[in-house]
């Protein structure tokens, strides 16, 4: 259930760029995910509608790009994107990684009448 805490503070990001530009409601919102961070867009969707109820983002659409994992090899510095549940280096063989990429959780940008 993180995700809820999660959703407030997207709400409240998007309210607050959008309240210092003068819009008077936020059409869109465009998030990152990283595959890592455990979070599930329809969580924070469903969240997300309850939060904004009432507030000059209800009915915003909210849309996600997610951002693939990416591991560096403890072993060999090797960066790279795992093969499914494989998480083995595919330089040296290693498993050893530690994850660069994939953990993002950010407002790319909103839209805003």
């Amino acid at each position: 259930m993180h995700e809820l805490s999660v959703t407030q503070s997207i709400l409240d990001i998007a309210l607050a760029h959008a309240q210092g530009a003068g819009a008077s409601r936020i059409l869109k919102v465009n998030l990152v995910i990283g595959e890592l961070s455990g979070l599930v867009g329809e969580y924070i969707q469903f969240y997300f509608d309850f939060v904004s109820k009432g507030t000059p983002a209800e009915g915003a659409e909210l849309t996600f790009r997610r951002v693939p994992a990416r591991f560096r090899c403890l072993d060999c510095g090797a960066e790279y994107e795992p093969d499914g549940d494989d998480w083995t280096c595919p330089v040296c063989g290693a498993l050893r990684p530690i994850a660069v990429g994939g953990k993002e959780l950010l407002v790319e940008s909103i839209e805003v009448e």
